[in-house]
């Protein structure tokens, strides 16, 4: 079992200023699989005063500079991605596959991308008798979630590197396996100290505190709608800027001149990557206008497409379909099936699906039942 109990603050690791230890679940088995420690408003302090020092030198280096830092971080990066790819398949139940590629992979792609970006990117631009100067903000909280682990991560973190900013990290306390390895990565890279803090905590602990710092200059937050309006009433009175990208799921809208069985795969295949907790996965088809008998037909398209994958160990690279994240989590106790003008046998069928059990595989019945909602109008 890991034990992730110190904090990363001014480039190194520390204790949590009380220890407030935390276990992260496997959802493969639900059994423990680490240890962290949840900071508090202390340890946020500390990490936004290590930043906000190290602001004065890194918002003044070159942008060849920071390319160069971004490259090392890239191939550093790049030279851990098989730990990278456990760590989110262990802390998130992601399979090994997807795991080891669009997981990983995107951490990687926004250090990339940054860098790419950089290097031609104007910080200034004449209008007229005026120039426009842009300059980094200063010190950044962010906020991440754990459906996508490292591609949240590193798309606030790698932007803020390129234009100069310093940060403090809150990723998910249930998932935060691979920012802590990110961090490792950071640290390996050479990224000079306090530009790049790590303060695992939840969120109205260590999520407040940094929200209503005074120093942090600005909130990047990618969560719930809930948990998102908090962040933007706390830093308001500091008048902080704030950035957010909101959950939800995506409407699947399928016109009346669509190829109706090509859009139904397609939407239901797109539903059930990253095992359906994706925020842009297609939980709810729409179909207006559509007369009774093509809305059964619809149905049985749906049905017949969804994937027959076992559910097996994430570990063997055949898993395609894993276990929800967490049976208790609010982010998806809240997926049901809701099945209006549909034959009540059908409807039967997909809605009596038996409990999961991890000693027996999952008929895509069951799979219905427990990972699909359809809005039919």
């Amino acid at each position: 079992m890991r034990e992730y109990k110190q904090f990363y603050i001014n480039g190194e690791w520390v204790e949590p200023s009380s220890p407030n230890d935390f276990a992260v679940l496997d959802p493969a088995t639900e059994e423990v699989c680490a240890t962290i420690s949840l900071g508090n408003e202390a340890d946020v302090d500390k990490a936004v005063a290590a930043a906000k020092a190290a602001f004065e030198t890194f918002s003044q280096t070159s942008v060849e500079e920071r390319v160069a830092l971004l490259e090392r971080m890239a191939e550093v990066y790049k030279r851990r991605i098989g730990e990278v790819a456990e760590a989110i398949r262990l802390e998130m139940g992601a399979p090994i596959k997807l795991a080891s590629t669009a997981q990983a992979y995107a951490g990687l792609g926004h250090i990339v991308e940054a860098a790419k970006v950089l290097k031609t990117y104007a910080f200034e631009e004449d209008l007229g008798p005026h120039k426009v100067v842009k300059e980094p903000i200063g010190v950044c909280g962010l906020i991440t979630p754990w459906n996508w682990p490292l591609n949240q991560v590193s798309c606030k973190v790698a932007p803020a590197i390129a234009v100069g900013c310093t940060m403090v990290l809150k990723p998910s306390e249930v998932a935060p396996l691979s920012a802590y390895l990110y961090a490792e990565i950071m640290h390996e890279a050479g990224v000079p100290a306090g530009v790049f803090n790590l303060v695992n905590g939840d969120g109205p602990t260590v999520g407040t505190a940094l929200s209503v710092h005074p120093d942090v200059d600005m909130m990047s937050f990618t969560g719930s709608t809930r948990a998102g309006s908090l962040v933007a009433q706390n830093a308001a009175p500091t008048v902080k800027r704030v950035t957010q990208e909101l959950g939800g799921k995506s409407p699947n809208i399928i016109m009346d001149d669509v190829d109706l069985e090509a859009a139904v795969t397609r939407g239901v295949l797109h539903m059930y990557n990253n095992t359906g907790q994706s925020c842009n996965a297609p939980s709810r088809t729409l179909r207006p206008s559509l007369p009774k008998l093509a809305k059964r037909w619809s149905l049985v398209i749906l049905l017949t497409r969804i994937p027959p994958w076992v559910l097996w160990s994430p570990r063997c690279s055949g898993t395609r379909f894993k276990v929800l994240f967490s049976r208790a989590s609010t982010r998806v106790r809240s997926w049901y099936v809701a099945v209006r003008a549909c034959p009540r046998g059908l409807k039967r069928a997909i809605t009596s699906g038996q409990p999961y059990s991890r000693r027996r595989t999952m008929t895509w019945w069951s799979l219905g039942k427990r990972s699909l909602g359809l809005f039919w109008s």
